[in-house]
């Protein structure tokens, strides 16, 4: 994506020249972050290893998953071109990156270009369908990531048999490629499912299956917060929150936090979103303190309305 799709409020918040310094891209920063989130879920897999059998087997899984489902921020990042210099790199570890939780990310390219396309749209974001919870029972339900699961389903069956209903914002010359990748997602799941039956081993309910289902509703109330309250306009200062979040979450999100300054400038790398933090801070309406205080204020308001 480029700073053709800019939201207009932001009313040149930034100077060209600032812009373009912190547009640079690094495979170096990139490959750096990477390598930390690769370590981390190696050092949860080596705790699930170590405690199997006792009831400290759990919280390894749990802290496993959360690195997993975390991996959606490295997907973000792929599909903006901005995780790397490198386009292939982008697209190489992207793909990779979204196998544990089910995510396409030939497919989600498109699905995300469309959200910053029209952001807070009910009629054509498709961050949207279905869209936010309205009842405090929706928005456990929503948190519960069982709706998550049940569409991710749905989702890769579709398209693997070719159907894009519902998916319009995927071009007809682009079908052709989320097809061919959705499959290949696919073999690789039944590669990895039936070796493991044949050999009998339980190694993908371990580490991966079990600790996806216990993470994913950490990241479903996570992104939650992103746009939930904010308006149904175009304008990116007031439709879009920005947390102020530890630093250990701004490492696994990649700096994800920093979301308004992301849909203004969503050609700045994560690395330069500090930055960028810093010279439009003063100009968000929506700053929250932290995720809890966030997800009780949408919880509370929930209350209200019904």
């Amino acid at each position: 994506m480029t700073d053709a799709s800019v939201n207009r409020s932001s009313h040149r918040l930034v100077s060209p020249a600032e812009l373009k310094a912190l547009s640079q891209r690094s495979d170096a920063r990139g490959l750096a972050r990477l390598a930390i989130h690769a370590g981390l879920i190696g050092l949860s897999s080596y705790a699930i290893w170590r405690t199997q059998g006792t009831l400290w087997m759990l919280p390894a899984m749990l802290v496993q998953g959360l690195f997993l489902v975390s991996l959606f921020a490295t997907i973000h990042e792929t599909v903006h071109y901005t995780a790397f210099r490198s386009r292939w790199l982008n697209e190489a570890v992207g793909w990779i990156a979204a196998l544990p939780s089910m995510l396409n990310s030939t497919y989600y390219k498109h699905f995300h270009l469309a959200h910053h396309r029209h952001t807070q749209d009910p009629a054509r974001d498709p961050e949207l369908t279905p869209p936010p919870p309205v009842t405090r029972g929706e928005f456990w339900w929503r948190i519960t990531a069982i709706p998550y699961w049940i569409g991710r389903f749905r989702s890769l069956g579709k398209l693997a048999a070719g159907n894009f209903q519902g998916a319009d914002f995927v071009p007809e010359k682009a079908r052709g490629e989320v097809v061919r990748s959705v499959r290949l997602m696919i073999a690789f799941y039944a590669l990895v499912l039936g070796s493991a039956a044949v050999t009998g081993s339980a190694w993908p309910l371990l580490y991966w299956i079990a600790p996806v289902i216990l993470g994913q509703p950490f990241l479903r109330a996570y992104l939650l917060t992103e746009h939930t309250g904010c308006s149904e306009d175009a304008n990116g200062l007031t439709n879009t929150r920005t947390t102020l979040a530890s630093w250990p979450v701004r490492l696994l999100m990649w700096n994800m936090p920093f979301h308004v300054e992301h849909h203004l400038y969503p050609s700045i790398p994560f690395h330069a979103l500090p930055a960028l933090h810093v010279k439009v801070r003063g100009d968000l309406a929506h700053l929250a303190p932290g995720y809890l205080p966030t997800l009780r204020a949408i919880h509370t308001d929930l209350g209200r309305a019904a």
